[in-house]
């Protein structure tokens, strides 16, 4: 039964995304899902045959769904997403963005972790990681003066 719900709510969070996808279970396994691909005649496909740009977006839209589940008994107030963009194609990154967009102005804090240059000018409040010696980096940026009491903070 949660299954079935976490289902429902990604396929929700996937239509904000993208028009073309949809989540069902396997036909064949337990646990397991598909994916319906709406632009090849609803063709059923399973994930392991996605691309990586369409398996970010189903596990982005998956963790969406998790997250809106868990939000029912707990508060989930962050959410953090490391890399994946850069297997985006353009308008399935302005989809992504739109639609953790909508959540920041629902409140929630996102956090992308990324080396995708064209996400810099996308995004206004940016910490840079910058490596110094071996194992060490500098942070910069607002806020990460509070880490440490200065403007910059060996991580």
């Amino acid at each position: 039964m949660t299954f079935e719900i976490i289902i429902h709510l990604a396929n929700r969070a996937l239509q904000k995304m993208s028009d073309r996808y949809f989540l069902c279970p396997s036909r064949s396994a337990s646990l397991e899902l598909e994916v319906r691909d709406d632009y090849q005649a609803g063709v059923i496909r399973s994930i392991k045959n996605l691309s990586g740009g369409e398996s970010f977006l189903v596990s982005l839209a998956l963790a969406l769904g998790l997250s809106q589940l868990a939000g029912r008994n707990v508060r989930v107030e962050s959410l953090f997403l490391d890399e994946g963009f850069g297997t985006l194609d353009e308008e399935a990154l302005d989809n992504a963005l739109k639609t953790l967009a909508s959540l920041h102005r629902e409140g929630k804090l996102i956090g992308i972790i990324s080396h995708v240059a064209s996400l810099k000018d996308r995004i206004a409040t940016q910490i840079a990681v910058t490596p110094r010696v071996p194992g060490r980096s500098v942070l910069s940026g607002p806020g990460v003066s509070n880490l440490s009491g200065s403007s910059k903070y060996g991580a």
